[in-house]
């Protein structure tokens, strides 16, 4: 269906990622930006769960080795079909040797590419998400390469294209802004830290480091500081959860993250929040505010009904879209 011609090793195909296995010592992987995986799938009429790639150096091109419905999402950069620029969130109709190449973003650090159906890679533990760190999932357990040939689950599914979907950046967040602002749980060991630590925590701007990658953004500010040296067994942790070494300086797990870790957990970032962090790219400055559980499970609702919203839109377009094909 498509072969990759130019892309790196950390692209890689990802869909919404483990549920069950962290018992068993296996990270949830899956998209560092959900919203954007899944508001591609709906484009394309997908399973919200299928798996797409996740692009995250650029520039990135495929040739397709026949007709193919496509769609681009979590990327506002050129987007070109040969030489034909299409509007980002869109869905485009290629012809058998058209290339399709993603540019850098202006603001966002990942793109994702949709084909009908999902990309048909086998399920692992109930996902087809690329699992780099137990080399499993995914194609062949691994980031994608030049040469690698891809399928379409659904390849001969008809699709009006021509349609697309305004960016949810701009609902849910300024994604140009310069300093991003990310909502917050206290944690577990929150109050193990001095009350000027704590204060300075909500008050500073934190780098994510050129350090950052799937498992976790690494952040650089004034250190954090406990009330006394804290040695703890090892605990579970999941993505979001913002963990201090010793050093002082946090870790915010991401989609890689291994399930458990001895680190203190001195915050959360909200699920509702994880698809912006995802987009954040290294070198960006964050702040965090903090949140109570009730404001954290709203955000996660207002989220959830935008998505049923979007989707009903485009049914309606792509009935509209088949009324005048037909």
């Amino acid at each position: 269906m498509i072969e990759i011609e130019k892309t790196t090793a950390l692209s890689s195909i990802q869909d919404l990622g483990r549920s069950g296995c962290l018992n068993y010592g296996v990270g949830r992987a899956g998209a560092m930006d959900p919203l954007a995986l899944q508001l591609g799938n709906l484009l394309l009429a997908n399973d919200p769960q299928a798996a797409a790639i996740e692009i995250p150096l650029f520039p990135f091109r495929v040739r397709f080795l026949r007709d193919c419905a496509f769609a681009v999402s979590g990327n506002d950069g050129d987007i070109l079909l040969d030489d034909k620029r299409l509007p980002p969130w869109w869905v485009a109709q290629a012809k058998a040797g058209q290339s399709l190449t993603i540019n850098a973003s202006r603001h966002s650090a990942r793109a994702y590419l949709h084909l009908p159906g999902g990309i048909d890679v086998p399920q692992v533990l109930g996902s087809r998400s690329t699992q780099l760190r137990g080399a499993f999932g995914g194609y062949q357990g691994r980031g994608l390469q030049k040469g690698d040939r891809l399928a379409a689950k659904e390849p001969d599914r008809v699709l009006p294209s021509d349609i697309g979907i305004a960016s949810p950046w701009l609902r849910f967040a300024d994604i140009s802004a310069e300093v991003q602002t990310l909502r917050v749980l206290p944690a577990a060991e929150h109050l193990a830290y001095t009350a000027a630590s704590r204060e300075k925590f909500w008050q500073q701007t934190w780098k994510i480091t050129p350090q950052s990658n799937r498992y976790g953004y690494r952040l650089e500010g004034e250190a954090l500081v406990a009330l006394e040296t804290m040695e703890m067994r090892s605990h579970g942790i999941v993505p979001g959860v913002i963990q201090v070494p010793h050093n002082g300086q946090p870790i915010i797990q991401m989609s890689d993250a291994q399930p458990s870790g001895g680190y203190p957990k001195f915050a959360t970032v909200i699920e509702a929040d994880l698809w912006l962090l995802g987009q954040i790219p290294p070198g960006r400055r964050i702040r965090f505010v903090a949140c109570n559980y009730d404001q954290a499970r709203e955000a996660w609702e207002t989220q959830q009904a935008y998505l049923q919203q979007v989707a009903q839109q485009l049914r309606q377009l792509r009935g509209t879209a088949y009324s005048v094909m037909s």
